[in-house]
């Protein structure tokens, strides 16, 4: 298979990528949940320019790159994943989820405990933006750019 970039969604569907831009900073939850979310998600569906992009952004916002590399196992990595974010993550893994499950009652509850109803909606958001994303440079080929790439 061929990892030569298959077009260039951006120009070819300019609209359409800017409301997903749009769509993707439309949230007021905080930066740095916002980019974990992202970074679980893009590793889940193995979106490498969406991996990259969202570490470089963690890191820059002083993350430790040891915490960032205990992501995968956030489960086991109760030293850097406080409940809040654990809730965060469990609620995104389980709304991506593949093929589709509807996140349990537990899970529900588990937010509730933590965000606002406005805050788990955003959060769901967020989850289906990058989702997106994942696809359009999955399916695309994409390339991890030499320098990491810096949204907005």
């Amino acid at each position: 298979m061929s990892q030569k970039p298959r077009l260039n969604y951006h120009a070819l569907a300019p609209k359409a990528s800017k409301a997903l831009a749009q769509l993707s900073y439309a949230t007021t939850i905080d930066r740095r949940l916002k980019e974990l979310v992202n970074l679980r998600i893009s590793q889940i569906n193995g979106c490498a320019f969406c991996i990259d992009m969202h570490w470089a952004d963690l890191v820059k916002q002083g993350m430790d790159p040891r915490h960032l590399n205990a992501i995968a196992g956030w489960r086991e990595a109760h030293r850097f994943f406080g409940e809040k974010e654990r809730a965060a993550l469990n609620w995104a893994e389980a709304v991506n989820a593949l093929p589709h499950r509807v996140p349990s009652d537990a899970d529900f509850e588990e937010m509730q405990k933590h965000f606002s109803d406005t805050e788990i909606a955003e959060i769901t958001f967020i989850v289906g933006a990058i989702r997106a994303w994942n696809m359009l440079n999955a399916s695309f080929h994409m390339p991890v750019p030499e320098a990491p790439f810096s949204a907005g």
